[in-house]
């Protein structure tokens, strides 16, 4: 019998609630990827090996960059990401679409939640990540939203949490 792969997903807050906003050369968000890529590769030495992400804007998009680089150091990694609707992109800066669109391009599944956006793809989205994980890995800074709402169906769904705090200032 083969065993059950082990799946990890990710959430944390887009550029708007980061303290840096879109300046990744900030110390604080070069710390933020650094702990993010350090708590995915002990997610691999746990046996995680396939890594859901939402791939919105800030955080999500620094998990995939961070798991596609552990896939080209170690075997067996997968990344899927998980799209809430066709249009996710729309309205991004061009330069965060071109990244996206490499992003999904570079990974091994994708997954669209929603065939159109609605009100409730993001959440859609959010809960078919934790549905598919036994870990689910945030970013997160206490305030409400979409965070919050992942990081509170995966306490409810009973998965293990690696909280990598924020602080606001």
């Amino acid at each position: 019998m083969r065993a059950k792969p082990i799946s990890c997903c990710f959430t944390g807050h887009r550029p708007g609630k980061l303290p840096w906003r879109y300046r990744e050369e900030d110390p604080r968000c070069l710390a933020l990827k650094r702990r993010i890529a350090d708590a995915i590769e002990a997610a691999y030495q746990e046996g995680y090996r396939h890594f859901l992400c939402g791939m919105a804007l800030g955080c999500d998009l620094y998990f995939c960059e961070a798991v596609l680089a552990l896939r080209e150091r170690l075997p067996g990694v997968t990344v899927e990401a998980a799209i809430p609707c066709p249009s996710q992109d729309a309205g991004w800066p061009p330069d965060q679409r071109a990244r996206y669109r490499r992003l999904i391009g570079a990974c091994d599944f994708e997954t669209l939640v929603s065939a159109a956006y609605t009100s409730s793809c993001m959440q859609r989205r959010d809960r078919y990540m934790v549905d598919h994980a036994s870990l689910l890995i945030a970013a997160f800074d206490g305030t409400p939203g979409g965070t919050r709402y992942t990081m509170e169906y995966a306490m409810r769904r009973g998965i293990s949490i690696v909280d990598l705090p924020l602080t606001v200032s």
